[in-house]
């Protein structure tokens, strides 16, 4: 029995790990500390909005922020994630977005990792769940943490259809874009797909006929499950803010220098934390395995290795996320491209993460595959174990259990990085800190951020029924969680002349503050108002404050976009100057906002 249980000991440790993530969130619930980043400040009230207004699956509609935007410029409905936010509260379906994560890349892997291996799959198991517990529980952008998770799906329905293709196998891809995205991994698939399938034609001298119909069908796919995406790329018509953004323009070495620092570090958005063991792991691997090729003569086999097949893979998604800022490559492709014009093509670096946790785990897998070996090598030259039984049983159980023991460090290493999206840890460190040593935490929770009953009170004060407002010193996602419609917003694919319709207002912020005047005309993706003195005032820090408490906006262009009010986080000293009129300032219990509430 308990041989049993040892032998199953990868699925203890999973599970306990979901139920312990789902008690921590359970008990503390919105009291937990979510990362603000590209996340509370951009998907999660864009969800929450689109619930409060009914509009997850309205045609023809717009939402109420930027000045009122099309729906169809938000995710599609036909998606996983953003059915969780239909379905339930929105912090518990982000919760439940993060658990559905970690179990579709367990499942994943260890589907790619059964069809891989075929009958010797047995050997292997514990290793697969490992990798795939490791590569789910990455902190990689939270409203896209599901369509990274299922990359290892996509590759093993590609490899069962070329394998042996049936209807079921072409069905499953074509549905498949409901976990992914396409504007982050789907068009990558399919230039990896078309590349793939090039490669298989010159190599075998036949077109490789199932991947060609997989590559239609996946595409199909795509185009069905985000048609609101396609609709508005080709048919939109109206100039967004992509054709007006300025991407960096490096030099030589400075391409070289961002390319070595994505491939050993990664970036944030995509990040793996693999610097900090598994790189190391992997290029020690590296080393001795071509060393060994090369001293053996065996050159044929540097090129035929799987292992050095993913190396080089990396290497080139690092390579492309450099010279997409040689700003005349980039030309070049939008030349070719017109559709890829402020297309970031760089995001190859974002299936670099899945690439090092699976080269992480061949290694392991090696050392098991060694460790299982029936006693020769080389063709039987040479003895591998020696003849006394006992010592070289003692020795195989000894390397399997250090693969595994690696395999929990991969993963303890993951759990314990303080990386900007490691929502778990942010949790149990400042609960600890709070209930431990009774310390006062300065960022906002869950809660607080959105301070729900604050802003539920306010509405009901002035009698809110959807006038246009603005936030300053708040994210104006706080508002938009909120039911309040706002003139600003943060999206990164609106129509240009909106953007120049607001800059009216911004005008004498950005004239002040070169940064931001950069920020915003050269971006633009976060329609703030802007300090005329400071780089940002937006923090999710409580104890954030401004010393220059006057507001620099262009009233009257506020007021001709429709604008009535302004939530300020700050008293402003100069409202009656700048064309605004005092309301009230409103605080809640439990809320670490003083709002102060203006209107034109």
């Amino acid at each position: 029995m308990m041989k049993k249980i040892i032998g199953k000991w990868y699925v203890i440790f999973i599970g306990a790990f979901l139920v312990s993530v789902s008690a921590v969130y359970a008990f503390w619930g919105e009291s937990s500390y979510i990362a603000v980043h590209d996340n509370l400040d951009l998907f999660v009230p864009q969800f929450q909005m689109m619930k409060n207004t009914g509009s997850f699956f309205a045609h023809g509609a717009d939402v109420p922020f930027l000045g009122g935007i099309s729906r169809d410029n938000l995710p599609s409905e036909l998606s996983l994630y953003t059915l969780l936010f239909f379905l339930f509260p929105s912090f518990t379906a982000y919760i439940i977005g993060y658990l559905f994560k970690v179990l579709i890349a367990v499942a994943a892997v260890w589907l790619l990792a059964k069809e891989w291996y075929g009958n010797e799959f047995d050997n292997y198991k514990p290793l697969a769940a490992m990798a795939g517990l490791a590569y789910g529980i990455l902190n990689m952008f939270p409203a896209f943490g599901i369509p990274f998770a299922s990359i290892p799906l996509a590759l093993y329905l590609l490899l069962r259809i070329y394998r042996s293709p049936s209807a079921k196998l072409y069905a499953a891809l074509f549905v498949y874009p409901f976990l992914s995205y396409f504007s982050y991994h789907g068009f990558f698939i399919l230039a990896y797909l078309t590349v793939g399938i090039i490669w298989l034609w010159i190599r075998d001298k036949k077109a490789p006929v199932s991947l060609m119909g997989a590559l239609a069908v996946l595409g199909m796919g795509y185009v069905c499950f985000e048609y609101r995406l396609f609709y508005v790329m080709l048919f939109g018509g109206a100039e967004t803010i992509r054709s007006t953004m300025v991407e960096a323009d490096l030099t030589a070495g400075e391409i070289f220098a961002q390319s070595r620092d994505v491939w050993m570090h990664g970036m944030f958005h995509a990040e793996s934390v693999h610097d900090k063991f598994v790189f190391w792991v992997c290029m020690a691997y590296f080393l001795y395995l071509n060393g060994r090729y090369a001293a053996e003569r065996k050159w044929k086999a540097i090129f035929h290795d799987i292992y050095n097949l993913l190396m080089l893979v990396l290497v080139f998604n690092s390579a492309v996320y450099g010279i997409y800022n040689w700003g005349a490559f980039r030309r070049l492709v939008e030349t070719l491209v017109p559709p890829l014009k402020g297309f970031q093509f760089s995001r190859t670096v974002f299936f670099s993460p899945f690439l090092w946790y699976m080269a992480f785990f061949l290694v392991l897998q090696r050392m098991y595959a060694f460790a299982l070996q029936d006693g020769k090598a080389d063709g039987g030259k040479n003895k591998v174990w020696g003849k006394d039984r006992k010592n070289s049983r003692l020795l195989r159980y000894g390397i399997r259990w250090a693969a595994n023991a690696m395999a929990l460090a991969a993963v303890t290493v993951i759990l314990l990085s303080p990386s900007r999206y490691n929502d778990l840890f942010s949790t149990c460190k400042n609960k600890a800190l709070e209930v431990l040593r009774g310390k006062e935490i300065d960022e906002m929770n869950y809660k607080e951020f959105y301070s729900s009953e604050l802003f539920g009170r306010i509405k009901a004060d002035i009698a809110y029924d959807g006038e246009w407002s603005a936030a300053y010193g708040f994210h104006p996602g706080v508002l938009e969680y909120n039911g309040i419609a706002t003139l600003d917003g943060y999206l990164g694919f609106y129509p240009q002349e909106y953007k120049e319709d607001f800059r009216r207002i911004i005008a004498p912020a950005l004239e002040r503050v070169e940064a931001s005047r950069t920020y915003y005309d050269d971006w633009g993706a976060r329609v703030y108002l802007y300090s005329g003195t400071d780089a940002s005032i937006v923090s999710q820090f409580k104890s954030f404050t401004v010393e220059d408490k006057d507001i620099y906006i262009d009233a009257q262009a506020f007021e001709d976009l429709g604008g009535k009010y302004i939530f300020s986080r700050f008293e402003l000293s100069n409202a009656k100057e700048a064309g605004l009129e005092f309301v009230k300032a409103y605080e809640a219990e439990g809320a670490p906002y003083t709002v102060y509430l203006y209107k034109r």
